[in-house]
């Protein structure tokens, strides 16, 4: 039977406590120096200091023992700040707010039960203890990551197997101390090595992607959103929409489109001013966004006019409409501190067929949409089928915004 230690102490493990340290250093100095060009990252100068913090444990670790004059706990407890210190990056990263407590739980933790004797230097108690700190971190990173969905399929499949591979990785040597505990024995310094290179290299993958997909990001967006409200602008809007048509067409579903336009809204721009306006129209972003699903395609055209396509039949983008409604009717009781009431009317069009013309689809919805301003406006109003050549001039109408005509169509239609 082959000798485990020979199996497993072929690689030299001072050496590669050397080349570790050399790795997470100079990783570190990437991120700072990354963080120096990009001021306005924060999450770059978190794991440039996780990484310098890191390479210096795993220094004072793997130095003689007449070299440094530190309890043998100290250096472990510094890897575990490291890793809650990624992990706060990574919730920085993300816009959401630090947790510095968490960042040395686990190093707070480790000191405590490291002057227990069940945890005394050397035990399997102690081992276990620091391979389940580091996997909590790493599965507290993979969460994070995890609860980000607007990042494209790939990088977020990346950016969560990546670490959850790490903790993996870390939990590995519970299995060889409890299946193999002579192997583990002979050769922990060196398993543990290259855990952290793989560790350190995969993190700092990670990290490059998150930075590639967030400069990506602010790209694409500059160019897809609109700049007040943060919606689609209206070339992205009927690209989307043209693109859910299609799905939708494809495999047989119906699509509805929702035209919004805010009551009145001259009217608030001359009695409050254009700042109080574009409160207004902020207020009314926030609120399609929160009373919508993440799926729903919502942009704004132009002016006071929003437009959403969803997904689904009538009755139910009927529902999600009702909800807009109601929602921005509550929320415009007062903007910016005034009382202004605004209100919101909707017209919304469902579409069973192929849709080669979006134009044809937002014509109808407006149609409804002049139908609820008619009527008295804050309320919804679904468009009704029109015969084709009536259909037709009630279209161009439409966008041409000659509303006292197609009010006049309306009326004459009605009385046939």
């Amino acid at each position: 039977m082959p000798d485990p230690q020979f199996e497993l102490s072929f690689l030299d493990g001072p050496t590669l406590a050397f080349v570790t340290v050399c790795i997470v250093a100079l990783l570190g100095l990437f991120l700072v120096l990354a963080w120096l060009q990009q001021r306005d990252m924060r999450a770059l100068a978190w794991w440039g200091a996780a990484y310098l913090i890191g390479a210096s444990s795993l220094a004072l670790w793997a130095a003689p023992h007449q070299w440094i004059h530190l309890p043998r706990e100290v250096p472990f407890a510094m890897i575990f700040v490291a890793c809650g210190m990624v992990w706060n990056g990574v919730r920085l990263f993300r816009g959401r707010p630090l947790l510095p407590v968490g960042a040395f739980a686990g190093a707070a933790v480790w000191l405590l039960l490291c002057q227990l004797p069940l945890f005394a230097e050397g035990t399997m108690p102690r081992a276990v203890l620091g391979i389940l700190v580091v996997a909590a971190y790493t599965f507290s990173i993979a969460f994070e990551l995890w609860r980000e969905r607007r990042k494209s399929v790939h990088s977020r499949i990346a950016q969560i197997v990546v670490p959850c591979l790490h903790a993996a990785i870390f939990l590995l040597p519970l299995a060889i101390l409890s299946l193999m505990p002579e192997v583990y024995a002979a050769s922990w310094l060196t398993v543990f090595t290259l855990e952290t290179i793989l560790y350190a290299v995969g993190t700092a993958f990670m990290v490059l992607l998150m930075v590639k997909d967030h400069a990506v990001d602010i790209y694409r967006d500059a160019a897809s959103t609109d700049f007040l409200t943060g919606l689609l602008n209206r070339r992205a809007f009927l690209e989307n929409a043209l693109r859910l048509c299609a799905k939708q067409a494809k495999n047989g579903k119906p699509v509805t489109l929702m035209m919004f336009d805010l009551d009145h809204f001259k009217s608030i721009n001359d009695r409050f001013g254009h700042n109080v306006g574009d409160e207004a129209l902020r207020a009314f972003a926030d609120t399609i966004r929160k009373s919508m699903r993440g799926s729903d395609i919502i942009g704004r055209l132009g002016g006071e006019e929003f437009a959403a396509i969803v997904d689904e039949p009538g009755d139910v983008a009927a529902m999600i409409a009702e909800r807009v409604r109601a929602g921005f009717e509550t929320a415009g009781v007062e903007i910016a501190g005034i009382k202004i009431g605004a209100t919101v009317s909707i017209g919304a069009a469902t579409a069973t067929e192929v849709v080669t013309n979006i134009d044809a689809l937002i014509a109808r919805a407006d149609v409804a949409l002049y139908r609820a301003k008619g009527e008295g406006r804050n309320r919804l109003r679904m468009a009704e089928t029109e015969p084709p050549v009536d259909r037709a001039r009630l279209i161009a109408a439409a966008r041409s915004s000659r509303e006292a005509e197609v009010k006049d169509m309306l009326r004459r239609n009605s009385a046939a």
